[in-house]
C-alpha cells in the first residue's frame, strides 16, 4: 500500500474496467486511508473508522469487478455476499453474521498458502524421503522378547540386517537420482492418509455448524483417533499429498489463525450485493417480511461489533463494507435511517454506452475478445476480429439492452457466445485455419435473431 497512491489505484483499476471514474476514485481514498490509518497514533488510530461506500447503478457495469479487483490489489482478504441471502433472526436462512466467518476463512486460506510457499521446499525434500521409505523401506527389526530377560543375542540374524541394511542404502541412492530426473512419476505406490470424514454427522447442515461458532467436525476428530485409510496412487500424486502433510506439520497453524484474524480485522473488505432487495418500509406484510429485521441484524457488524467464529473471535470495527444495488424500484432513503449513515460515501455507476461496449471488447488486460482468442488459440484456431466486426457486436449488445432488460456488459457474454456457437463446436476439426470475424459473420449470425425481438428477448 505505500508505493499505492490513489491515481495508481486508479490506473490499476483502468486495466480491467472502462469508465466509472466516480466509484474508482471513491474505492482508491478508501483503501488509501487505511493505509494513512495504519500510521496514526495508537490512541487515534482506533478512532478512525473505514469509510463504507454504497454504490447505486444497474446489474453489469462493474460494481462487483471494481470491489474484486481492489482487494486483490493490496491481496485483502475479500467476500462477495447476497443480501437476500440472509433472514432476520428467528426465520429460516442464513445468519448475517456468516459473511464474517466467510471473510476469517478466507484470510486463513491465504494466510496458509503464503505460509505454505516458505515451508515448500523442506516439504517436498520431506515428502521426497518418505516416497523413498516407501519404495525401499528398511527391513522391521524383529527380536525375541526372552532376550531381554535372558540378555541373549543373535549376532548372526544382527549381520545379516547390517547387510541388508546396506543394500538398501544403496538402493535408496540410485532410486533417489531417478526421483529428482523425473523417471519413477508414474510408478505406483501405497501411501496412508487420514480419513477425516464422519459419515454419521451428515445430518448437520453447513449453515447449522456454522452458526454453531465453532466446527463440529473439529470437535468431534478431538474425541475419536484418526482414522488412516491407503490409497494407491503414482509417485507425482504421492508427492503432492506428502507433501502437503509435511508442510502441514512444519507450519503453527496458531500463528496462521492469529495472523488471519488481524488481516480479516484491518484489511477486509465485505462486497454486500443487491441491498436494495432489503430496502423496504416498516410495516410492509407478505413474504419480505423479514427485509427491516435484515437491514436491522447487518447493522451492528457495519456499525463495528464481535463476531464469534471457529478461530476466535472477531471485530468488525475496521473491515470495510462496500454495497451495492440498482435501487430500480426503491431508493437509498428506503433503507433504515441506521444503515443509511453506515455508507457515508455514495457512488452512482452510470449505464454503458455503446462506446463502452467497444472499449470492454478490447481495451482491459482480460478483454473478452482475448479470452475467446486465446480460449480457441489451444484448438489451433486461430481468431481473428476485424474492426468492423467489434462495432458491429457492440452495437447488437447495446440495442438488445434497450429492447429488452438491461445486463449491462454480461450482454456481451451472451452475444459472442452465440456468435461463436459453431466456431466453438467444430474448432477441433478446423485445427490450423484462420477463422476471420468480420461484419457480414456478425450480421450473418446474429441479424435475424435481433430483427426479431420476440426471439431475441429468450436466445440474447
Amino acid at each position: 500500500m505505500e508505493d499505492l497512491t490513489p491515481r495508481q489505484i486508479v490506473a490499476k483499476l483502468d486495466e480491467y474496467i472502462v469508465g466509472q471514474e466516480e466509484a474508482k476514485r471513491a474505492v482508491a481514498v478508501a483503501l488509501r486511508n487505511r493505509y494513512r490509518r495504519s500510521k496514526l497514533p495508537p490512541e487515534l488510530r482506533d478512532e478512525v473508522m473505514p469509510k463504507n461506500i454504497l454504490m447505486i447503478g444497474p446489474t453489469g457495469v462493474g460494481k462487483t469487478e471494481i470491489a474484486r479487483r481492489l482487494a486483490r490489489l493490496v491481496n485483502a482478504p475479500f467476500v462477495k455476499v447476497e443480501a437476500t441471502k440472509f433472514t432476520e433472526i428467528g426465520y429460516v436462512g442464513r445468519d448475517v453474521e456468516g459473511m464474517v466467518r466467510d471473510l476469517v476463512e478466507t484470510a486463513v486460506r491465504m494466510v496458509r498458502q503464503e505460509e505454505y510457499a516458505t515451508v515448500e521446499e523442506k516439504a517436498q525434500e520431506l515428502a521426497a524421503e518418505r516416497i523413498l521409505e516407501l519404495l525401499a523401506p528398511y527391513p522391521e527389526k524383529s527380536r525375541n522378547p526372552l532376550e531381554a530377560i535372558f540378555g541373549g543375542v543373535r549376532p548372526a540374524d544382527d549381520l545379516q540386517r547390517d547387510e541388508r541394511m546396506q543394500e538398501i542404502d544403496s538402493q535408496r541412492s540410485l532410486l533417489r537420482q531417478r526421483l529428482l530426473a523425473g523417471e519413477l512419476e508414474n510408478e505406483h505406490l501405497e501411501i496412508e492418509v487420514e480419513d477425516k470424514t464422519l459419515p454419521f454427522l451428515e445430518i448437520f447442515s453447513g449453515a447449522g455448524v456454522e452458526e454453531m461458532g465453532f466446527n463440529f467436525q473439529d470437535l468431534m476428530g478431538n474425541v475419536f483417533p484418526a482414522r488412516k485409510k491407503k490409497r494407491r496412487v503414482t509417485v507425482r500424486e504421492a508427492r503432492r499429498i506428502l507433501a502437503q502433510q509435511e508442510a502441514a506439520k512444519l507450519i503453527d497453524m496458531e500463528e496462521v489463525t492469529a495472523e488471519a484474524i488481524r488481516r480479516a480485522e484491518e484489511q477486509g473488505i465485505i462486497f454486500i450485493d443487491e441491498i436494495d432487495k432489503v430496502a423496504g418500509r416498516e410495516g410492509t406484510a407478505g413474504p419480505d417480511v423479514s427485509r427491516s429485521g435484515v437491514q436491522r441484524d447487518i447493522l451492528p457488524i457495519i456499525e463495528g461489533s464481535t463476531v464469534t467464529s471457529k478461530y476466535g473471535p472477531v471485530k468488525t470495527d475496521h473491515i470495510l463494507f462496500i454495497s451495492a444495488g440498482a435501487f430500480h424500484t426503491v431508493k437509498p432513503s428506503d433503507l433504515i435511517p441506521e444503515l443509511q449513515g453506515r455508507f457515508p460515501i455514495r457512488v452512482e455507476l452510470r449505464a454503458l454506452t455503446r462506446e463502452d461496449f467497444l472499449q470492454i471488447l478490447t481495451e482491459p488486460s482480460n478483454a473478452i475478445v482475448r479470452q475467446y482468442t486465446a480460449l480457441l488459440d489451444t484448438e489451433g484456431v486461430k481468431l481473428v476480429f476485424e474492426e468492423n466486426s467489434l462495432v458491429e457486436i457492440a452495437r447488437i449488445a447495446y440495442t438488445i439492452n434497450e429492447q429488452t432488460e438491461n445486463i449491462g456488459a454480461r450482454r456481451l457474454h451472451t452475444v459472442l457466445e452465440k456468435l461463436l456457437e459453431e466456431v466453438s463446436f467444430h474448432a477441433s476439426e478446423l485445427q490450423g485455419q484462420t477463422i476471420t470475424i468480420d461484419e457480414a459473420f456478425v450480421t450473418a449470425k446474429l441479424g435475424p435473431i435481433v430483427k426479431r425481438e420476440d426471439l431475441s428477448r429468450y436466445i440474447l
